[in-house]
């Protein structure tokens, strides 16, 4: 019976980590190769620097602590959705839910996450070190190229006046009977943004200030 092949393993390095023809794993990302993933020189890996960047390596050296990638072949955005998608959502009470839609976000492919501040929004803050941990590992689980761009808490006034151009859909439970999220984003040609609100919702007046600044409401 004919074996079949574990697929390569995935990692992460930033873009200053390649010098002369390598890739350098940062102490952690070395250290879960070569102790976790039991990785020797000679063996084949991925490596993606979160800004788009890919590329098929060999392991060339590696001691206790530094792990040196040979590059064989570099590509763009690979695992990279074709088209932007803006995810602006209330900060939620429960760390765990939050960190849970960064986790999940990254998975389905959203390429810019807002945390907003809206009228009944319970929290101002989140743990942005730990945030950036989940997106990582989420962008090596999913095998993307790209970091999820994680805005700052942002008011929600703000963010209506800086959205980017392209279809902007907001969701609120007033919107039953009209167009459901999946048609609208399925209709995009361009950038996309969805807003969610926190677990009482947008007010009314939040609703209708995205109306009138040309934000969709879907059910």
């Amino acid at each position: 019976m004919r074996r079949h092949s574990a697929p390569t393993t995935y990692h992460y390095a930033p873009p200053e980590n390649t010098r002369g023809g390598l890739i350098y794993l940062p102490e952690d990302e070395a250290r879960h190769a070569l102790r976790v993933l039991r990785l020797g020189v000679g063996d084949a890996l991925e490596v993606v620097d979160g800004e788009g960047g890919w590329s098929r390596c060999t392991l060339a050296a590696a001691d206790r602590r530094t792990a040196a990638c040979a590059i064989a072949e570099q590509r763009r955005d690979v695992g990279e959705p074709d088209l932007p998608l803006t995810v602006g959502l209330a900060l939620l009470k429960s760390d765990h839910r939050f960190e849970m839609f960064l986790e999940k976000a990254t998975e389905l492919g959203v390429t810019r996450i807002v945390p907003l501040v809206t009228e009944r929004t319970e929290r101002t803050a989140f743990k942005a070190a730990r945030a950036h941990q989940i997106l990582l590992a989420a962008m090596k689980q999913s095998r993307r190229s790209r970091l999820v761009a994680l805005a700052p808490p942002t008011p929600f006034a703000e963010f209506l006046r800086s959205a980017p151009e392209g279809l902007g859909v907001l969701c609120h439970e007033a919107a039953a009977g009209q167009d459901a999220l999946p048609a609208l984003l399925a209709g995009a040609a361009g950038a996309s943004a969805v807003l969610v609100g926190p677990e009482g919702g947008f007010t009314g007046e939040e609703a209708a200030a995205a109306e009138a600044s040309g934000w969709r409401l879907a059910s």
